[in-house]
Protein backbone atom coordinates (compact mmCIF):
# COMPACT_ATOMS: atom_id res chain seq x y z
CA UNK A 1 0.00 0.00 0.00
CA UNK A 2 1.10 3.50 -0.72
CA UNK A 3 0.13 6.47 1.18
CA UNK A 4 0.26 9.85 1.22
CA UNK A 5 -0.63 13.14 3.79
CA UNK A 6 -2.49 16.22 2.30
CA UNK A 7 -2.06 18.46 5.59
CA UNK A 8 -3.96 22.05 5.12
CA UNK A 9 -3.00 24.45 3.50
CA UNK A 10 -2.57 28.21 4.77
CA UNK A 11 -2.75 31.62 3.65
CA UNK A 12 -0.86 33.63 6.39
CA UNK A 13 -1.47 36.63 3.87
CA UNK A 14 -3.44 36.72 0.55
CA UNK A 15 -2.97 39.58 -2.06
CA UNK A 16 -4.59 39.63 -5.22
CA UNK A 17 -1.92 42.09 -7.22
CA UNK A 18 -4.15 41.82 -10.77
CA UNK A 19 -5.79 40.00 -13.15
CA UNK A 20 -5.05 38.32 -16.44
CA UNK A 21 -7.32 38.68 -20.11
CA UNK A 22 -8.10 35.08 -19.37
CA UNK A 23 -10.12 36.23 -15.93
CA UNK A 24 -7.27 34.89 -13.77
CA UNK A 25 -6.45 36.53 -10.90
CA UNK A 26 -2.29 37.37 -9.75
CA UNK A 27 -1.58 36.45 -6.56
CA UNK A 28 0.69 36.78 -4.18
CA UNK A 29 0.31 34.99 -1.16
CA UNK A 30 2.71 33.48 2.15
CA UNK A 31 1.50 29.83 2.51
CA UNK A 32 2.40 27.43 5.50
CA UNK A 33 0.83 23.88 6.05
CA UNK A 34 -0.69 22.72 9.58
CA UNK A 35 -0.12 19.53 11.62
CA UNK A 36 -3.73 18.41 10.69
CA UNK A 37 -4.56 16.43 7.14
CA UNK A 38 -6.34 13.77 4.92
CA UNK A 39 -4.88 11.05 4.11
CA UNK A 40 -4.59 9.24 0.64
CA UNK A 41 -4.10 4.87 0.37
CA UNK A 42 -3.90 3.44 -2.85
CA UNK A 43 -3.89 -0.56 -2.94
CA UNK A 44 -3.68 -2.53 -5.83
CA UNK A 45 -6.93 -2.91 -7.82
CA UNK A 46 -8.12 -3.87 -11.48
CA UNK A 47 -9.33 -0.72 -11.83
CA UNK A 48 -9.53 2.71 -10.48
CA UNK A 49 -12.08 3.46 -7.59
CA UNK A 50 -12.28 5.88 -5.23
CA UNK A 51 -13.30 5.38 -1.34
CA UNK A 52 -14.00 7.84 1.35
CA UNK A 53 -14.23 7.84 4.91
CA UNK A 54 -13.59 10.33 7.89
CA UNK A 55 -15.84 12.77 9.47
CA UNK A 56 -15.93 15.29 5.92
CA UNK A 57 -16.97 11.94 3.88
CA UNK A 58 -20.38 12.36 3.07
CA UNK A 59 -19.35 16.29 1.92
CA UNK A 60 -17.54 14.57 -1.41
CA UNK A 61 -18.81 12.75 -4.08
CA UNK A 62 -16.62 9.91 -5.33
CA UNK A 63 -17.42 10.05 -8.89
CA UNK A 64 -15.09 12.00 -11.96
CA UNK A 65 -15.58 15.41 -10.44
CA UNK A 66 -13.52 14.66 -7.67
CA UNK A 67 -10.30 16.10 -8.03
CA UNK A 68 -8.42 12.54 -6.89
CA UNK A 69 -9.76 10.95 -9.51
CA UNK A 70 -9.11 13.45 -11.82
CA UNK A 71 -5.45 12.94 -10.90
CA UNK A 72 -5.35 9.61 -10.99
CA UNK A 73 -6.69 9.81 -14.45
CA UNK A 74 -4.30 12.74 -15.50
CA UNK A 75 -1.31 10.78 -13.88
CA UNK A 76 -2.16 7.72 -15.82
CA UNK A 77 -3.09 9.28 -19.25
CA UNK A 78 0.28 11.34 -18.98
CA UNK A 79 2.31 8.11 -18.65
CA UNK A 80 0.78 5.87 -20.41
CA UNK A 81 -0.28 3.95 -17.75
CA UNK A 82 -3.25 1.98 -17.42
CA UNK A 83 -5.35 3.91 -14.13
CA UNK A 84 -5.31 0.71 -11.91
CA UNK A 85 -5.49 1.37 -7.98
CA UNK A 86 -7.72 1.73 -5.50
CA UNK A 87 -7.90 5.05 -3.37
CA UNK A 88 -9.20 5.24 -0.03
CA UNK A 89 -9.51 8.94 0.74
CA UNK A 90 -9.43 10.15 4.68
CA UNK A 91 -11.48 13.43 4.78
CA UNK A 92 -10.59 14.87 7.99
CA UNK A 93 -10.72 18.68 6.69
CA UNK A 94 -13.78 20.66 5.84
CA UNK A 95 -14.80 21.15 2.44
CA UNK A 96 -14.67 24.03 0.27
CA UNK A 97 -12.82 25.93 3.28
CA UNK A 98 -10.00 27.99 2.23
CA UNK A 99 -7.42 25.46 3.26
CA UNK A 100 -6.74 23.77 0.32
CA UNK A 101 -8.41 20.29 1.26
CA UNK A 102 -9.34 19.46 -2.42
CA UNK A 103 -5.81 20.84 -3.72
CA UNK A 104 -3.87 19.08 -1.15
CA UNK A 105 -5.88 15.69 -2.08
CA UNK A 106 -5.09 16.37 -5.53
CA UNK A 107 -1.00 16.92 -4.97
CA UNK A 108 -1.01 13.62 -2.41
CA UNK A 109 -2.60 11.28 -4.68
CA UNK A 110 -0.22 12.25 -7.73
CA UNK A 111 2.39 11.15 -4.47
CA UNK A 112 0.65 8.16 -3.81
CA UNK A 113 0.47 6.96 -7.37
CA UNK A 114 3.92 7.75 -8.31
CA UNK A 115 4.82 5.26 -5.17
CA UNK A 116 2.49 3.01 -6.20
CA UNK A 117 2.97 2.92 -10.42
CA UNK A 118 7.00 3.17 -9.65
CA UNK A 119 6.76 6.26 -11.36
CA UNK A 120 9.68 8.85 -12.18
CA UNK A 121 8.49 12.64 -13.65
CA UNK A 122 10.73 15.74 -13.74
CA UNK A 123 9.61 18.27 -10.91
CA UNK A 124 8.98 21.11 -13.36
CA UNK A 125 6.72 18.29 -15.85
CA UNK A 126 4.73 17.59 -12.41
CA UNK A 127 4.22 21.23 -11.53
CA UNK A 128 2.56 21.76 -15.13
CA UNK A 129 0.57 18.77 -14.15
CA UNK A 130 -0.56 19.88 -11.20
CA UNK A 131 -1.45 23.06 -12.08
CA UNK A 132 -3.90 21.80 -15.11
CA UNK A 133 -6.02 20.49 -11.59
CA UNK A 134 -6.16 23.84 -9.56
CA UNK A 135 -3.93 26.49 -8.21
CA UNK A 136 -3.41 25.69 -5.27
CA UNK A 137 -1.76 22.10 -6.26
CA UNK A 138 1.22 23.07 -7.62
CA UNK A 139 1.88 24.34 -3.87
CA UNK A 140 0.44 21.53 -1.80
CA UNK A 141 2.49 19.49 -4.16
CA UNK A 142 5.92 21.30 -3.24
CA UNK A 143 4.90 20.61 0.38
CA UNK A 144 6.57 23.52 2.47
CA UNK A 145 6.23 27.02 3.43
CA UNK A 146 6.25 28.94 -0.01
CA UNK A 147 5.86 32.31 -1.71
CA UNK A 148 3.41 31.62 -4.49
CA UNK A 149 3.32 34.34 -7.34
CA UNK A 150 1.12 33.77 -10.87
CA UNK A 151 -2.01 32.33 -10.65
CA UNK A 152 -0.01 29.58 -7.90
CA UNK A 153 2.21 28.68 -10.95
CA UNK A 154 5.67 30.57 -9.34
CA UNK A 155 6.27 29.36 -6.22
CA UNK A 156 9.71 30.17 -4.09
CA UNK A 157 10.69 28.53 -0.50
CA UNK A 158 9.90 30.96 1.96
CA UNK A 159 12.66 31.73 4.21
CA UNK A 160 12.48 30.02 8.09
CA UNK A 161 9.62 30.93 10.16
CA UNK A 162 9.70 30.55 13.82
CA UNK A 163 7.76 28.02 15.33
CA UNK A 164 4.55 28.45 15.80
CA UNK A 165 0.69 27.46 16.67
CA UNK A 166 -2.50 27.97 15.00
CA UNK A 167 -5.72 27.72 15.65
CA UNK A 168 -8.48 26.84 12.79
CA UNK A 169 -11.96 27.35 12.69
CA UNK A 170 -13.90 26.21 10.29
CA UNK A 171 -18.26 27.58 10.92
CA UNK A 172 -19.63 24.78 8.62
CA UNK A 173 -20.72 26.93 6.13
CA UNK A 174 -18.95 26.42 2.34
CA UNK A 175 -18.16 28.85 0.54
CA UNK A 176 -17.23 29.13 -3.24
CA UNK A 177 -13.70 30.02 -4.56
CA UNK A 178 -14.71 31.46 -8.06
CA UNK A 179 -17.99 33.26 -6.22
CA UNK A 180 -15.40 34.89 -3.72
CA UNK A 181 -13.24 36.38 -6.59
CA UNK A 182 -16.17 37.36 -9.00
CA UNK A 183 -17.27 39.69 -5.74
CA UNK A 184 -13.70 41.09 -5.77
CA UNK A 185 -14.21 44.51 -6.24
CA UNK A 186 -11.55 46.62 -4.25
CA UNK A 187 -8.20 48.07 -6.09
CA UNK A 188 -5.33 45.45 -6.46
CA UNK A 189 -2.31 45.38 -3.66
CA UNK A 190 1.37 45.07 -3.93
CA UNK A 191 3.28 42.41 -3.48
CA UNK A 192 4.30 42.17 -0.27
CA UNK A 193 6.21 39.66 0.63
CA UNK A 194 8.41 39.45 3.91
CA UNK A 195 11.86 40.20 5.28
CA UNK A 196 13.87 37.36 6.99
CA UNK A 197 11.41 36.47 10.11
CA UNK A 198 13.45 35.01 13.44
CA UNK A 199 13.08 34.91 16.81
CA UNK A 200 9.89 34.48 17.74
CA UNK A 201 6.23 34.07 16.74
CA UNK A 202 5.62 37.39 18.11
CA UNK A 203 7.95 38.96 15.29
CA UNK A 204 5.96 37.22 12.45
CA UNK A 205 2.82 38.21 14.08
CA UNK A 206 3.85 41.82 13.58
CA UNK A 207 5.34 41.58 10.16
CA UNK A 208 2.21 40.27 9.09
CA UNK A 209 -0.04 43.26 10.40
CA UNK A 210 1.26 45.23 7.57
CA UNK A 211 -0.06 42.34 5.37
CA UNK A 212 -4.22 40.94 4.61
CA UNK A 213 -6.13 39.17 2.85
CA UNK A 214 -7.93 40.94 -0.24
CA UNK A 215 -10.69 38.26 0.00
CA UNK A 216 -11.88 38.63 3.02
CA UNK A 217 -14.53 41.29 2.36
CA UNK A 218 -16.30 39.40 -0.10
CA UNK A 219 -15.89 36.15 1.75
CA UNK A 220 -17.68 38.00 5.04
CA UNK A 221 -20.42 39.62 2.10
CA UNK A 222 -21.56 36.13 0.58
CA UNK A 223 -21.02 34.52 4.52
CA UNK A 224 -21.43 36.24 7.15
CA UNK A 225 -20.37 34.20 10.06
CA UNK A 226 -16.66 34.70 8.62
CA UNK A 227 -16.93 37.81 11.02
CA UNK A 228 -18.27 36.01 13.92
CA UNK A 229 -15.71 33.58 13.42
CA UNK A 230 -12.68 36.22 13.28
CA UNK A 231 -14.19 37.38 16.49
CA UNK A 232 -14.23 34.86 18.13
CA UNK A 233 -10.38 33.98 17.87
CA UNK A 234 -9.67 37.72 18.91
CA UNK A 235 -11.38 37.16 22.20
CA UNK A 236 -8.98 34.56 23.10
CA UNK A 237 -6.42 34.80 25.09
CA UNK A 238 -2.72 34.35 23.79
CA UNK A 239 -3.50 35.11 20.05
CA UNK A 240 -1.23 37.65 18.19
CA UNK A 241 -3.18 37.98 14.72
CA UNK A 242 -6.63 36.33 13.41
CA UNK A 243 -6.71 36.09 9.65
CA UNK A 244 -9.03 34.44 6.42
CA UNK A 245 -7.32 32.13 4.69
CA UNK A 246 -7.75 31.50 1.14
CA UNK A 247 -11.28 32.01 0.23
CA UNK A 248 -12.33 30.99 3.11
CA UNK A 249 -14.69 30.39 4.98
CA UNK A 250 -11.76 29.08 7.67
CA UNK A 251 -10.46 31.52 9.65
CA UNK A 252 -6.76 30.78 11.75
CA UNK A 253 -5.62 32.19 15.01
CA UNK A 254 -1.97 32.69 15.54
CA UNK A 255 -0.36 31.73 18.82
CA UNK A 256 3.46 31.81 20.15
CA UNK A 257 1.90 28.58 22.49
CA UNK A 258 0.50 25.32 22.36
CA UNK A 259 -1.41 25.35 25.40
CA UNK A 260 -3.00 28.97 24.29
CA UNK A 261 -4.17 27.44 21.03
CA UNK A 262 -5.53 24.48 22.94
CA UNK A 263 -7.33 26.81 25.45
CA UNK A 264 -8.57 28.63 23.13
CA UNK A 265 -9.76 26.38 21.18
CA UNK A 266 -11.96 24.63 23.86
CA UNK A 267 -13.63 28.16 24.70
CA UNK A 268 -14.60 28.69 21.23
CA UNK A 269 -15.87 24.81 21.22
CA UNK A 270 -18.14 25.20 24.21
CA UNK A 271 -19.68 28.33 22.70
CA UNK A 272 -19.68 27.36 19.04
CA UNK A 273 -20.52 23.24 19.29
CA UNK A 274 -21.15 23.51 15.54
CA UNK A 275 -18.11 24.62 14.26
CA UNK A 276 -15.00 22.96 13.33
CA UNK A 277 -12.24 24.16 15.57
CA UNK A 278 -8.61 22.30 15.44
CA UNK A 279 -5.27 23.82 17.24
CA UNK A 280 -2.20 22.76 15.31
CA UNK A 281 1.43 23.15 14.76
CA UNK A 282 2.53 24.84 11.79
CA UNK A 283 4.96 22.19 9.72
CA UNK A 284 8.62 22.98 9.65
CA UNK A 285 10.19 22.12 6.25
CA UNK A 286 11.04 19.04 5.88
CA UNK A 287 8.58 17.49 8.18
CA UNK A 288 5.56 15.26 7.46
CA UNK A 289 2.15 14.83 9.51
Amino acid sequence: MSRAFAPAKINLYLHVTGRRDDGYHLLDSLIVFADVEDIIEVEESRHLSLEIDGPFSNDLSTGEDNLVIRAARLLADSTGMEPRAAIRLTKNLPVASGIGGGSADAAATLKALMDHWHLSIPEDALQRMALTLGADVPVCLAGHPSYIGGIGEDIDAAPNLPPAWLMLVNPGVAVSTPAIFKALTANFSEEARLGAVSGSAQELARALTSRHNDLTGPAIALAPVIEDVLAALDGCDGVLLSRLSGSGATCFGLFADEDQAGAGAERIRKRHPNWWVQPTRILEPGTAP
